[in-house]
């Protein structure tokens, strides 16, 4: 139960970003069955048919994934409460939360019925599950904890997943669409109808988003001196990008309009790129539910000069301390010492998974900065020599630029978590009680994969192959993880002074991994441009390792 309790909080963003995922696609495919799939089914003969069919398969499938997920949290939840106070079964599943997730399952249900068995029924029963469905996502949001205006905060928290729904969570059926069309006709249709639920969808996020922010932030301090507003921030940043995207993909349909011989490549590969950025700003949505909001946060803020003397460039760190003046490795040392002369009550070390936090001395912090600055100068090096490859330099030797990943990946798993094996004391197996170890093994795990993956693509000739996608998808979601990552330090402003350096480094994660994503499926010359930014984002990233600070 311990670790249970210990991994609880991560594992909830997780749970939670999964389960908006999964109700985004199939509230936004219903929607698009109701107002697009079955008014154009009869226009577009047999593919229509086609269309409408694929339609219910991905509301329906998500629909399942809803159930699953809300299941597993309510499961989650309430295994924490049963072991940490004394809950009975029957008390947790009349909870407000538990009652909340049951009639979202309920809801969910009903969509499946409606996907995959009543193929007949009225829009107005659709709409009104789909209504059902809101109603209890929100009972679970920040507004349904508030004392003061719970209702008009409840309407705002619907506007707002209901806007995500029809633009996010409707764009994988719109992917579909296209993909099952073969004139330029079709393709206007589909795309104007798409584009005119989209601003819907867009205007449903702007009202709503633009008011939570100014009850949940408050004020320009609260964006930038609170979790909460780093991560709204961060919101913010995709957002634009996705309305890019939208904008260009808008300007695309009307080209078809006036010539509808006009390619929709890049139409498709655009909104492919919008469905990987928007479930990222899902699971940045999940991580906002475990910080308090900005405007709840009167003390413990941290002010704009803290930023910038914390911010502010210094020489990197590149000599390490020595591993035993560290917190962990002295503390046991001298609980050695004390167990010798005192064979009775020794002092308890720290324990991954005991829920105490682990002590920290300056030996970790300039530990913690070592460890930050070396992998900057990898990933530095790798996007110079990516840049220098995409210029066509050195090739022969640039064109290995993906070997670098798997030095840094050593790099990382050696020296990310000195308390753990193989530097320190605990188990390999143990160390896994602990949240931020089990975070730092996924980002190794990750960049051992992407980075063989790439180098066979550049050397091995796999470039026309789906093997070439390993790349963008694991920066991408590398990028998504590391807005979820949590750092067990007990001081809130320090924490928060990290979270300031690893938001951007996330955001241009995501960044790299689209756009090489974009190189990959576009044509000429749009492939050519993405193909100049992932590289600029890698050495950015390496900048900001470089400049790292924790003191």
């Amino acid at each position: 139960m311990a670790l249970l309790i210990d991994l609880f909080g991560y594992l909830s963003v997780l749970l939670h970003g999964l389960t908006i995922v999964a109700q985004s696609m199939a509230l936004g495919g219903i929607l698009f069955l109701v107002f697009l799939a079955r008014p154009f089914a009869d226009e577009l003969g047999a593919v229509g048919d086609d269309i409408v069919a694929r339609t219910r398969r991905i509301a329906g499938w998500s629909a399942v994934a809803l159930i699953v997920c809300e299941a597993a949290t309510i499961a989650l939840q309430g295994a924490v409460l049963v072991g940490t106070v004394d809950l009975g079964f029957n008390d947790v599943m009349t909870a407000d939360f538990a009652v909340a997730g049951q009639i979202k399952i309920l809801a969910a249900l009903l969509l499946v019925v409606l996907a995959f068995g009543f193929r007949r029924a009225s829009r107005p029963l659709m709409i009104g599950v789909v209504i059902l469905e809101l109603v209890a996502a929100t009972l679970t949001t920040h507004a349904n904890a508030r004392l003061e205006g719970r209702v008009p905060l409840l309407i705002v928290e619907g506007l707002h997943q209901l806007g995500a729904a029809i633009w996010i969570g409707g764009i994988p059926s719109f992917v579909m669409a296209l993909g099952r069309c073969h004139d330029g006709s079709a393709w206007r249709r589909i795309g104007k109808r798409f584009s005119q639920m989209s601003m819907v969808g867009v205007a449903c996020i702007l009202v709503s988003g633009a008011t939570m922010t100014y009850l949940y932030v408050g004020d320009v301090a609260g964006f930038y001196g609170t979790a909460y507003g780093v991560m709204v921030g961060a919101k913010m940043a995709m957002f634009a990008g996705l309305l890019a995207l939208g904008g260009m993909n808008y300007l695309l349909v009307e080209r078809l309009r006036g010539n509808p011989a006009t390619p929709v490549g890049r139409l498709k590969r655009f909104a492919e790129v919008e469905i990987g950025i928007g479930f990222t700003l899902f699971f940045a949505a999940a991580s906002l539910t475990s910080v308090a909001p900005a405007i709840d946060l009167s003390t413990d803020r941290v002010s704009w000069s803290e930023i910038v003397e914390r911010n502010t460039p210094q020489v990197p760190s590149l000599s390490s301390p020595d591993h035993a003046s560290l917190a962990l490795p002295a503390l046991q040392q001298k609980l050695d010492q004390e167990a010798e002369e005192q064979k009775k009550n020794p002092p308890a070390a720290f324990v991954p998974g005991s829920g105490l936090l682990p002590p920290r001395n300056l030996d970790d912090i300039r530990w913690s900065e070592y460890n930050h600055h070396w992998s900057g100068l990898f990933v530095l090096l790798m996007g110079l020599a990516a840049l220098a490859n995409q210029a066509k330099l050195a090739r022969p030797v640039t064109k290995h630029w993906p070997l670098v990943l798997l030095g840094l990946a050593v790099f990382l798993f050696l020296r990310s978590d000195p308390e753990v094996w193989p530097l320190g004391e605990e188990g390999f197996w143990v160390s896994f009680r602990d949240v931020e170890v089990v975070q730092h093994r996924m980002f190794v795990a990750l960049t051992l994969v992407f980075g063989l993956f790439e180098w066979r693509v550049r050397v091995g000739g796999l470039a026309k192959t789906k093997a070439a996608l390993v790349f963008p998808l694991m920066t991408a979601l590398g990028g998504a993880l590391l807005l979820t990552h949590q750092h067990a330090i007990a001081n809130v402003k320090d924490q928060l002074l990290i979270e300031l350096t690893h938001t951007p480094l996330a955001l241009a994660s995501v960044a790299a991994g689209w756009s090489r994503w974009l190189e990959i499926r576009l044509d000429p010359p749009g492939n050519k441009i993405a193909g100049w930014v992932w590289p600029v984002c890698f050495i950015f990233i390496g900048f900001l390792l470089l400049s790292y600070r924790e003191i």
